[in-house]
Formats: C-alpha cells, structure tokens, sequence
C-alpha cells in the first residue's frame, strides 16, 4: 500500500510542472515591465512570489444568480399587483411600453460593456446604465 501512495504522489508531481513554475519581472532599457516564467538572458530580474489561485465552483454561482433571479420577479410581480389600480387602462399600456424601452436601453447598454471598450467609454456607459436602473426603478418599480 505504501507504494502505490508513493506511486500516485509521484505521477501527480510529474503532471503538474507549472504548479511549481516561478514568474519573473524585469524592466528593459525603454522601462517596460516585462513578465515571464522564464528569466531574461540578460539584465537584473526577480522572481515573484504568486498567491494560488481561488476557484469558485459554477454550481454555486448559478444557483446564486437563480435565487437572485427569483427575487426579482417576486418582487416585481408583488410591486405590480400593488400598483395596478393606481393606473388606467392607457396609461398601463405607455407606462409599460416605456418601461420595455428602458429595459432594451439597459441591455443594450450592458451588451456593450460586455463586449469591451476603453476606460473613458467604459465609464460613460457605466454612467448611462446608473441612471437609466435609476430611471426604471421610479417608474417601473416603484411606480
């Protein structure tokens, strides 16, 4: 028995060489910071000490957005039954019509930040989808 521990140790350290792979950094002469698991041939570099990595398994993000998920559509349907006398017919109608507006707007918005951008375009967008959740908390939520 001791053997085959010994054994499975041993095949288990041999399939993970990059679990003991040392990173290093150097500066070259332009003053670029340069990262590499391999040091320079030439040139002063230092090896960097890595913190190991934190995983989070799937299942539990899923099952997180799904509560998350739930609650929203618990509240917007107790929302929407509380406010639903308080509008008439046609004014239910432009009022969701403009919230699906808004919803589209808040997607698109979240689309493009998804898909990437530059910082200043990055924090307009941000910006916008503040206040267009803003906007659609008070007249959609809220009411």
């Amino acid at each position: 028995m001791p053997r085959i521990t010994a054994l499975a140790l041993l095949v288990c350290a041999g399939l993970s060489p990059h679990a003991f792979a040392e990173i290093y950094q150097w500066t070259d002469a332009k003053g670029a910071v340069h990262f590499s698991d391999t040091p320079p041939e030439q040139g002063n570099h230092q090896p960097l000490d890595m913190q190991p990595m934190v995983t989070v398994p799937m299942h539990e993000n899923l099952k997180q957005a799904d509560s998350v998920s739930r609650s929203r559509r618990a509240v917007g349907k107790m929302l929407e039954s509380e406010h639903e006398d308080r509008f008439s017919s046609g004014d239910k109608s432009a009022k969701a019509d403009s919230c699906r507006k808004l919803e589209q707007r808040l997607k698109r918005i979240q689309a493009q930040l998804r898909s990437g951008y530059e910082n200043d375009r990055g924090n307009r967008l941000r910006e916008q989808r503040r206040e267009l959740s803003r906007q659609h908390s008070r007249e959609c939520i809220l009411g």
